[in-house]
């Protein structure tokens, strides 16, 4: 469990998709899906602190859009935890597979998508953003894997910033996302908190060396394990 985390973190960082490694871990071990899904957001959440510490020069440079965008990603991502919270356990469990499958597909598409954010459109969209960015959050809060991919698409497109300025942003507003789903996930006793404790610390140290390995290690080898782990997962749910 400690290695998913901590390859979680690091995958997280570097390519996106960590809740595909953690979710099908925590099922194995027995937790049910809303658990599972609940501990996988608070285990992995220190590992977020760790790559928004890193990113933290270029976060400074865009503090504005961080401040005015930072209020959709909580409010969205309160309401998916929400919505996670108050709807029957067997509905999460039926849409599950589905989600699954969407996150894996957002990873093969990893590299389309990064294409497409190269060529951005000149000029702000303020209001599109936001109601992107709060639609975003609200999947976010309810299961979370592939998040990343969604926000950093978004801002790559309507943002006329730099890459790795849209990669800030993205790293920031998935831990305030996630932050927000935690504290409501603990406060309504979903979690397993010895099991999260000890993935998170693994979480932290992925995190961490993610950040600042993301330059250099080649993402394809971690993303493609992340996406056959989800397609497990999936098969199973679905038989």
């Amino acid at each position: 469990m400690t290695a998913a985390s901590a390859a979680a973190g690091l995958v997280n960082a570097v390519a996106g998709g960590g809740t595909l490694l953690t979710f099908p871990a925590l099922m194995l071990a027995g937790l049910s899906p809303v658990t599972a899904n609940a501990t996988s957001t608070v285990a992995l959440w220190p590992g977020q602190i760790s790559s928004v510490w890193a990113y933290r020069r270029h976060i400074e440079e865009e503090r504005h859009r961080a401040l005015v965008l930072g209020l959709p990603a909580l409010l969205g991502g309160a309401l998916g935890s929400v919505l996670l919270l108050a709807l029957p356990e067997k509905a999460f469990a039926a849409v599950v597979p589905w989600l699954i499958l969407f996150a894996c597909a957002l990873l093969a598409l990893q590299g389309p998508i990064r294409r497409a954010v190269g060529h951005q459109v000149a000029g702000n969209h303020p209001v599109a953003l936001w109601i992107i960015q709060f639609l975003i959050s609200v999947y976010g809060g309810y299961f979370g894997a592939g998040i990343g991919i969604l926000m950093l698409a978004a801002m790559g497109i309507l943002l006329p910033s730099s890459l790795q300025h849209a990669n800030a942003l993205k790293v920031l507003f998935a831990l305030l996302t996630n932050g927000v789903a935690c504290v409501l996930f603990l406060a309504w006793g979903k979690v397993d908190p010895p099991l999260a404790a000890l993935m998170a610390v693994a979480s932290l140290v992925g995190g961490w060396a993610g950040a600042h390995l993301a330059q250099r290690l080649p993402p394809a080898g971690m993303k493609a394990f992340a996406i056959a782990i989800g397609l497990f997962a999936a098969a199973k749910f679905f038989w």
